[in-house]
């Protein structure tokens, strides 16, 4: 088995790291580029930086940001955030990113995906998927309903991509079934998270950077069904992001999961846990990790 990784994850905004819950109510969490170097020394696998902003700005990621951060870092960096053409990714790749990860434009150019691939390799192509649950409901009159749209017999189309969702669903018995949002979390796209996700290994890319938008800050826990649903359906490593809070979470979306690595931010940065004490944690309960 693949040692599993652990990757820190720097949300950017206006040049400093932030933090919030469910993507709203941020608040300060730093330099990036002290926190880059901090990881870098405790022992991180990988470090992902997103200019959450970016997408919803309509603009390109800030590159001071990425330069700061590369120049610090002797492990992998992924940068995602407002790239939509193989010149921003070219552009990232050239301040020293080595994975640019895309989430908007994917969904909206689809192929895109594979024009990245092609040009730089899948290894340094990763879609990046905000999911969240679509759950049934009860209302006061009894009838069932669902929190975000109803999913019965309907044709998607969005840009050129197109798929069918099929299900019947008996009041109480549906599985359960995610959405993709873009722009920062503020746009439901009404595509099926786990269909989005086969089309985009299909089309090329390397690696999911899947987050739980409703586990997102609430240090509560991995959406480990989430997580399962979405590494079942494709043969390319999967991320978990959204709901870090102890080193059993960790453990959980790993073994329970199938999370070929996880992603965490509030627990890191406010050093409720270290890296190495995680990584100490987790081989010791059969979870394969790197120790340095």
């Amino acid at each position: 088995m693949f040692a599993k990784r652990i990757i820190p994850c720097l949300d950017c905004k206006d040049g400093r790291v932030v933090k919030g819950v469910q993507f709203v109510n941020l608040r300060d969490a730093g330099d990036p580029g002290e926190l880059a170097e901090a990881y870098n020394r405790a022992g991180a696998d990988e470090l992902v930086m997103l200019d959450i902003s970016a997408a919803r700005e309509g603009r390109a990621t800030l590159m001071d940001t990425v330069n700061r951060v590369a120049r610090k870092l002797f492990i992998p960096l992924t940068v995602g955030g407002g790239v939509r053409t193989l010149v921003d990714a070219r552009r990232l790749l050239a301040a020293g990113a080595d994975k640019v990860a895309i989430n908007t434009a994917a969904v909206e150019t689809p192929d895109l995906i594979s024009e990245l691939a092609g040009r730089f390799g899948s290894q340094a192509v990763v879609v990046a998927i905000d999911a969240r649950g679509i759950r049934n409901s009860k209302s006061e009159t009894g009838k069932s309903k669902l929190e975000h749209r109803k999913v019965e017999e309907e044709e998607v189309r969005f840009s050129n991509f197109e798929f069918r969702v099929s299900e019947s669903l008996p009041e109480g018995l549906a599985r359960p079934r995610w959405t993709v949002f873009t722009y920062g979390g503020t746009h439901d796209t009404h595509l099926d998270a786990e269909q989005w996700a086969q089309r985009v290994a299909t089309l090329g890319a390397g690696e999911i950077l899947l987050t739980s938008m409703d586990a997102d800050g609430t240090q509560a826990g991995f959406d480990c069904e989430l997580t399962a649903t979405i590494s079942r359906a494709v043969p390319i490593p999967v991320i978990a992001s959204g709901g870090a809070g102890g080193p059993e979470h960790f453990a959980d979306v790993f073994l329970r999961g199938g999370a070929d690595a996880a992603l965490a931010a509030s627990i890191f940065h406010f050093e409720t846990h270290s890296i190495r004490s995680l990584k100490e944690y987790l081989r010791a309960r059969g979870v394969p990790v790197r120790l340095t």
